[in-house]
């Protein structure tokens, strides 16, 4: 099944949340976010406005996902009368606290983090996502139960809080995946592509040997199809050329093993398929906007 075989791949990692609280009446702005941004709303009732414009009623147990870069606007229940803008969430330090209004009687309480989930270590499982994903999980009280404790782990911070943290964040998506609706797929294509087997046996190779010598017609063969019936449906299901998806996963790739490893750059480009130091700095370079040097220097993740 799907699920099972996302979650047989899944690489999260959970950024410190911070405690939206707002009385009712309340406006706040929201900025872009870096990464993609989770809400989960501990209690309370209001709108979620995203990108396109389009409101999203939040209740309690309800988790909303909000692509990278995508300004929003969270409201609470009642007449607004009152307006906060933000212009930064807060990243420097865990479960820090949004206030809107009275903090000692908030009308709504929503926990807000940057979340990375990967397929492998180089396909983000959210790509595309163009507008607010939003999933009532009133019905799965082990939902909230995960959550709290992400937010007890991060007040904490003891031995081993990252990989508890992740943990349950799993948990989370898990239950975000079972409840997702059909119609929510369609801004997820690449999702409904690995339910497609020939595609997901293309993905997985990709994956698994991202410096391996793919070109199309070699992943056309992988996938059983004829090369113009495989770039076509791949380009159709992934919003983009099945070449330029093998260069993104291994720049991904590179990122990643440039960020927690201790290969030297020539190890890293040969990796990823680049005989040339040269050409693989370069082709970094316009994929992250940094050369890897300093990619690595600086600790950037991608």
């Amino acid at each position: 099944m799907l699920l099972d075989k996302l979650l047989s791949n899944l690489s999260v990692h959970v950024a410190p949340f911070a405690l939206c609280k707002m009385s009712a009446g309340w406006r706040v702005h929201l900025p872009g976010p870096p990464g993609l941004l989770f809400h989960f709303v501990l209690d309370g009732n209001g709108k979620l406005y995203g990108p396109e414009g389009d409101g999203h009623a939040i209740s309690p147990l309800c988790l909303a996902v909000v692509p990278i870069g995508a300004k929003h606007v969270l409201e609470s229940d009642g007449d607004v009368h009152n307006d906060l803008r933000i212009d930064a969430l807060p990243d420097d330090e865990p479960v820090c606290r949004i206030v809107a209004g009275s903090a000692s009687e908030p009308d709504l309480i929503v926990g807000c983090g940057i979340v990375s989930v990967r397929y492998g270590p180089s396909l983000d499982l959210f790509d595309h996502l163009s507008d607010v994903l939003s999933v009532d999980l009133s019905d799965a009280p082990e939902a909230a139960a995960a959550f709290q404790g992400i937010i007890s782990e991060q007040s904490k911070l003891m031995a081993g809080s990252t990989a508890m943290t992740s943990a349950l964040m799993t948990q989370c998506l898990v239950h975000l995946f079972r409840k997702l609706p059909e119609e929510s797929l369609k801004s997820l294509p690449w999702l409904i592509a690995l339910e497609d087997q020939r595609l997901g046996r293309v993905i997985d190779r990709i994956l698994d040997a991202p410096g391996d010598h793919h070109t199309v017609e070699s992943l056309a063969e992988t996938a059983a199809m004829s090369r113009s019936t495989f770039a076509e449906q791949f380009s159709a299901s992934f919003g983009r050329s099945p070449m330029n998806f093998v260069n993104h996963v291994r720049m991904q790739h590179a990122g990643h093993l440039l960020a927690v490893g201790s290969m030297s750059i020539d190890e890293i480009a040969n990796a990823v398929g680049y005989a040339s130091r040269s050409h693989f700095s370069h082709a970094f370079r316009d994929h992250s906007g940094l050369p890897p040097a300093e990619f690595r220097s600086e600790g950037a993740l991608m």
